[in-house]
């Protein structure tokens, strides 16, 4: 599990909705929101995903959309459909 970044905690204390939200899902979901806030490389990108965060759980949304989920996880095997988008990642050298 990855621990809270500061920026998000922070974002998500601040709005009441989407800290109800935040409190009525499960860790792994909580996990997955994390790790997506966390793996981008530019502090603008990650602001940007902090403040959608706070915006999707408002919405009602429990995961991050269209993301291949936490590659941080040791618990289980990567998925082939997740080991050929990182392929494809460090192929196009994103």
């Amino acid at each position: 599990m990855h621990t809270m970044p500061r920026d998000l905690g922070m974002a998500i204390s601040s709005d009441l909705k989407a800290r109800k939200a935040w409190e009525n899902i499960t860790p792994l979901a909580k996990n997955e929101w994390i790790c997506w806030v966390i793996s981008v490389k530019r502090a603008e990108t990650r602001k940007e995903h902090v403040q959608r965060t706070v915006a999707e759980l408002k919405e009602g949304k429990r995961r991050p959309c269209c993301w291949i989920g936490c590659i941080h996880r040791t618990d289980k095997k990567i998925s082939p459909s997740v080991q050929s988008v990182l392929n494809r990642r460090v192929k196009s050298g994103k």
